[in-house]
């Protein structure tokens, strides 16, 4: 069986500005990226999938905001994304979804911890995070059958075509986040290490604390390298808090029985809950699904 860990938090922001204008509930609620999403699921149980599990950033500041004050808090977000938040996992949870609203952790530890779960399952084939964000690269594993998959763009990502993309290894990805930086999460890097020297730097050595603290000991052909090996030794701290801050947490969520992501039919209350939410052919169509 294959598992997919949808990133639900990228997944509302991409039907929010996907979708023309604006389409409220009877309430007067904001719900067009609701239904967007919900579109989206019933989709992918259209094509097959069996076991899905669904991840939110029910709360946006997680544990990294004590870590480092520039980190992430939500406040740049419109509050009619915002408030469309706690409405998609009612409506997917109605319809049948599993899923993790996270507060300390974020979307994309429950991810990351829920493929590396699901694939130490030997009835698990492969585990499926579906989400362009880079911060999953790093949980890709083909020796563990993990793949990140971008679904709009139908790009999927093993091992080799996350060295192809960010010129590291998967396990060297919060190292390379750590020095460049990662603008949307809030953490700048280091001055000077852009995304050419840091591949190259860290594909000779991998890891931050492995880099030789003497550029003379630097034996990879890294353009201005005095400049960022003196960079490193001053801002060594730095660079290992923000690859901790890049570092997806391995126990966000606790994925006792891979059967519990299994789609088995909407909940009972699902017609209550889609009609509130104006999503009539939406029920229509869970109905046309579970009757297959």
């Amino acid at each position: 069986m294959d598992v997919h860990l949808i990133d639900g938090t990228y997944e509302l922001f991409r039907y929010h500005f996907a979708l023309p204008g604006h389409q409220r509930a009877s309430d007067g609620l904001e719900v067009g990226a609701v239904r967007g999403v919900l579109n989206s699921m019933l989709q992918l149980l259209e094509d097959g999938a069996t076991h899905v599990g669904i991840a939110t950033d029910h709360v946006i500041p997680s544990f990294r905001n004590e870590l480092y004050d520039g980190y992430k808090d939500g406040s740049e977000i419109d509050p009619e994304i915002e408030g469309q938040f706690p409405v998609l996992e009612e409506v997917l949870e109605a319809a049948g979804f599993v899923v993790w609203p996270m507060i300390e952790y974020e979307a994309d530890d429950a991810l990351g911890s829920a493929a590396h779960q699901a694939a130490a399952d030997p009835r698990v084939d492969t585990a499926i995070i579906c989400t362009p964000d880079k911060d999953l690269a790093q949980c890709v594993d083909d020796d563990a059958g993990i793949i990140q998959y971008d679904r709009r763009k139908g790009i999927r990502y093993d091992r080799a075509a996350v060295i192809e993309k960010f010129g590291v290894a998967p396990e060297s990805i919060p190292d390379y986040l750590g020095l460049v930086g990662d603008t949307a999460d809030g953490f700048p890097g280091l001055k000077g290490w852009g995304a050419k020297s840091t591949a190259t730097v860290l594909s000779r050595w991998g890891h931050i604390e492995d880099i030789p603290h003497e550029v003379t000991d630097w034996d990879a052909n890294v353009r201005g390298a005095a400049k960022l090996s003196v960079t490193l030794r001053n801002n060594f701290e730095d660079a290992l808090l923000f690859r901790r801050i890049a570092t997806i947490e391995p126990e966000a969520v606790a994925l006792t029985d891979v059967e519990s992501l299994r789609w088995t039919g909407p909940a009972d209350n699902v017609e209550e809950v889609l009609t509130l939410n104006d999503a009539g052919r939406q029920l229509e169509r869970l109905r046309s699904i579970e009757q297959r």
